[in-house]
């Protein structure tokens, strides 16, 4: 059976060229001429995909996009604008656009876009009905887990994976696993066949950085004696993903967001219009929300990007992952070094679940090496450990149970929040998330016990 497209659009003339246009196709196709009408068939009927024009005679179009998206989350929208703005494009993305078009757009850009909204739409239903019929095992390549936060995590990576278009933006303090989330969407996708190429925005200066990514003509600088690939092209067919994207500069921002929105580009030096077909996947450990209202980062390419977001969990709020990551990761150690495999002690078990692992991942990876090293493969102890995590565990277990037993529940539920505080370094957030309680709560419960070492200067004089 037919996808079944609707066509809301008021001029005449374009409103029954699409239709013509899209039944050649081999699509059924609905039209509507402002958008009261338009709404009104969008919730009698089920369609694979919408194509709104922005500007309607009773309506503004994106209040249209708006009431399509809150009735149905999952409705494919691709707005039609003759109007060309990035504060449009950037208001439709927001309000859950798949794409916009500008007018007048030529007959295979309609296509094309149609077929990738279309092709979006058929790789989702597909997670779904797989999902359904049998679940999963809960694993991403190179991932180790079992809490609900990972779990969480496994669900939405899944999801975006299915959707091979659609830009990624991972967003988790440094250590979370980024990387390895976005090597899974890749393996996931339909572009796992195809090169999984990466750029660290970070690691080179802007010159060689832009040079690196989309590549340079012979002649374009003074060393430019050949014409050169940029790693955009290697990753034709496949996956770019571009780690750190925080520290692009502004310059070539607009460059990438070109990229992303055309998947075209030229050579450094060069005036030819290369084209792809690239999944870009960013990420970063930086506020890009804050950067963008600081004039740091484009609102444009950060919208752009956030078009499948994953927030990565950092450790701390995984307590259920730590022994069986720990244990991974002594196993690996173990191989690569030629050593018998060691076990933790109880002590060094407890330690390493109090501690708040700042470092999240990689920090627990390189603690078990070290762990390793320092026992001779023989049983691993707190002895083995690092001095940051046999302190925080001397903090935190000052006060024994069987003490606790005795005192009023006032009294050990003062005693548990000093211990968190302690255990998360005095981050009044990573804190309340650890207690299942909101950061209000939790400064409440702070000035409460007269705790101004865990109050911000301003938090402190503002409670005088």
């Amino acid at each position: 059976m037919s996808e079944r497209i609707l066509v809301i659009e008021d001029d005449t003339t374009i409103r029954v060229t699409l239709k013509d246009i899209l039944q050649k196709q081999g699509y059924q196709v609905d039209l509507a001429e402002d958008g009261r009408s338009g709404l009104e068939l969008f919730r009698n009927r089920s369609y694979g995909l919408i194509l709104l024009d922005l500007h309607l005679p009773d309506r503004h179009g994106l209040e249209v996009l708006k009431a399509m998206r809150e009735s149905d989350a999952d409705a494919l929208v691709v707005v039609m604008t003759a109007f060309p703005e990035v504060r449009t494009a950037v208001d439709c993305v927001k309000s859950g656009a798949y794409d916009y078009l500008n007018k007048p757009f030529e007959l295979d850009d309609l296509k094309e876009i149609v077929r990738r909204a279309l092709e979006t739409r058929h790789l989702r239903l597909e997670v779904e009905r797989l999902r359904i019929r049998t679940p999963a095992p809960v694993t991403l390549e190179g991932m180790v887990g079992a809490s609900p936060a990972f779990n969480a995590l496994v669900e939405v990576t899944r999801r975006i994976a299915a959707a091979s278009r659609v830009p990624v933006l991972i967003r988790g303090e440094s250590g979370t696993g980024k990387e390895r989330v976005a090597q899974a969407i890749h393996h996931l996708s339909a572009r796992a066949s195809g090169p999984w190429v990466t750029l660290n925005c970070s690691a080179l200066a802007e010159g060689l950085l832009e040079s690196e990514m989309f590549g340079h003509e012979r002649g374009a600088f003074t060393d430019a004696k050949v014409a050169k690939r940029g790693l955009l092209e290697l990753a034709d067919g496949g996956t770019l993903f571009l780690d750190e994207i925080g520290d692009l500069s502004l310059t070539l921002q607009p460059k990438l967001l070109r990229a992303i929105e055309t998947q075209t580009f030229r050579r450094v030096g060069g005036q030819k219009e290369l084209q792809v077909d690239v999944r870009f996947v960013a990420a970063t450990n930086r506020d890009l929300a804050t950067m963008v209202k600081a004039g740091t980062f484009r609102e444009d390419l950060y919208y752009r990007l956030n078009v499948g977001s994953i927030e990565m969990p950092p450790l701390r709020t995984r307590a259920g992952d730590i022994q069986p990551l720990a244990r991974c990761f002594l196993d690996e150690a173990a191989k690569v070094m030629g050593m018998s495999n060691a076990e933790l002690d109880h002590q060094a078990s407890l330690l390493i679940e109090q501690y708040a692992w700042p470092g999240n991942i990689r920090e627990l990876r390189n603690v078990m090496e070290r762990a390793l090293i320092l026992s001779g493969g023989e049983r691993i102890g707190a002895i083995h450990l690092p001095k940051e995590i046999t302190a925080t565990g001397k903090q935190g277990w000052g006060d024994k149970a069987s003490d606790d037993e005795t005192l009023p529940l006032s009294e050990i539920e003062k005693r548990h929040i000093r211990r968190v505080l302690n255990a998360s370094r005095g981050n009044k957030t990573h804190a309340a998330k650890i207690l299942g309680i909101t950061r209000l709560t939790l400064r409440t419960k702070i000035t409460e016990y007269g705790w101004d070492e865990f109050l911000d200067r301003t938090e402190t004089i503002f409670d005088r």
